[in-house]
């Protein structure tokens, strides 16, 4: 600990966490540990199915494959450590420790946000200009854009977590959270943090209104292509892979900007927890499930995974 005039700096902080130990909390940490396996193994599934599956290899599939990374890391940033300071019963964790939870969980927020206007874009061009699509969305295109996510989230990233940790904290060591999310961590500042919070305020609604104009903009150019299509069949397909986007982008954009666009005076902790436990835990589990489940090329890539696996085992 360090000396601030008569205050005393703090070295570390106490994440207070999701859970008390009654028996209600107990089940709810099961579900959530329940939620974090079906997360893991399916979007796990989900990156093995398109790079195992020649047919999956489309734009459309890397993108997904590389959403499904990132809910991968953006979930186990956050559960495996709240599951232990739960079990142990303290959630201590140091400056650096804290450091890292912010910008490993911003840079993965932030890629995510680019990503899936980056996926809507290349529907957009799929359903409006199939004929160029292949050349418009090459694979030097889609690295780039890939790239263009984590750098967009790792510098937005990189910012937040140095100018929170900048900040002198004293007195009060407890996040009243299960993680070290930037608007929890600034209400133990002993500083003016007031035109911080305004240029974070800024930051995150650039973040988050840019690509979700970019995803409105593409979702209404392809509503009016599938409107004067002749084929039922050709709009039911292009309603059907929409519509699973859509709703990734629904679950998604829609939690985090309750978080990030409300000024820090509407903020309380117990509607941050759960907003945040929605889109670091719920999302993250969803996002598989409903590529999957309305999806008949993964579908069909999983019976023929399937079919490898049992005919390998009754060979041997």
């Amino acid at each position: 600990m360090a000396l601030l005039g008569n205050q005393t700096l703090i070295s570390h902080f106490i994440l207070l966490g999701l859970f008390t130990h009654s028996p209600l909390h107990l089940l709810l940490f099961s579900v959530i540990m329940i939620m974090f396996l079906v997360a893991l193994s399916g979007n796990g599934l989900m990156i093995l199915l398109i790079n195992a599956d020649s047919r999956l290899h489309s734009p459309m599939y890397f993108f997904l494959s590389w959403l499904s990374l990132m809910d991968l890391m953006l979930i186990s940033t956050i559960v495996p450590r709240m599951a232990i300071d739960y079990l142990l019963g303290h959630g201590s964790i140091s400056f650096t420790g804290c450091g890292l939870q912010i910008l490993s969980f911003l840079t993965l927020l932030g890629d995510e946000c680019f990503l899936l206007a980056f996926m809507a874009y290349d529907r957009y061009v799929a359903i409006s200009n199939p004929l160029r699509y292949s050349v418009i969305m090459s694979r030097r295109v889609c690295w780039l854009m890939v790239a263009g996510s984590w750098l967009f989230g790792l510098v937005d990233g990189l910012i937040q977590a140095i100018f929170t940790l900048r900040f002198p904290y004293c007195g009060s060591q407890e996040i009243d959270h299960f993680f070290c999310e930037v608007p929890a961590v600034l209400k133990l500042a002993c500083a003016d943090t007031s035109l911080y919070e305004t240029m974070i305020y800024v930051c995150c609604v650039l973040m988050l209104l840019l690509p979700f104009s970019v995803i409105s903009a593409s979702y209404l150019r392809i509503l009016i292509t599938v409107f004067h299509m002749r084929s039922a069949e050709g709009r039911q397909k292009a309603f059907a892979t929409c519509s699973s986007h859509m709703a990734v982008v629904s679950l998604f954009y829609g939690a985090a900007m309750i978080t990030y666009m409300r000024p820090q005076a509407y903020h309380s902790s117990k509607q941050d927890k759960v907003v945040s436990a929605f889109y670091t835990m719920i999302t993250p589990m969803l996002n598989p499930l409903i590529y999957s489940l309305r999806n008949k090329e993964v579908a069909g890539a999983l019976k023929k995974l399937l079919g490898r696996c049992s005919r390998g085992v009754g060979q041997s």
